[in-house]
């Protein structure tokens, strides 16, 4: 059995997928998507969602369709891609599928906090964003 500081030292599989990826906090998600020449930015989140609220020129690809990593793949590998939901947990998990599906990890780039930390960062309100 474990002990409590051996248990208190372990790191979550959370932090160990968001160690791999490129996360980037919303100042520095916006500069570089700005400085890309052909960003491809997809909202995971569901259609509802994206509907309310969403970065200008953004794509749905919810994380929840049933054909998503078809979507995914009609992409090149070779884009940049920035990825990003409300809080970051599914995007996170999006990144890594296509991380893992060969897609080049250099390109992908995460919201990290989604558009709740990007809203907090540029005080932006839902009409100012879409």
């Amino acid at each position: 059995m474990e002990s409590n500081e051996e248990k208190n030292c372990q790191i979550s599989r959370w932090q160990l997928l968001k160690g791999v990826l490129n996360n980037l906090k919303p100042a520095e998600f916006k500069q570089r998507l700005e400085a890309s020449s052909t960003p491809i930015i997809i909202d995971v989140r569901t259609s509802e969602e994206f509907e309310a609220q969403h970065i200008e020129g953004a794509i749905n690809i919810s994380y929840f369709a049933e054909d998503l990593w078809q979507a995914l793949t009609k992409f090149s590998k070779e884009d940049t891609f920035f990825i990003y939901c409300r809080t970051g947990r599914r995007s996170i998990r999006v990144c890594t599928l296509m991380k893992n599906g060969g897609f080049d990890n250099d390109k992908l780039f995460n919201l990290d906090g989604g558009l709740v930390a990007w809203n907090e960062t540029f005080q932006l309100e839902p009409s100012e964003i879409k």
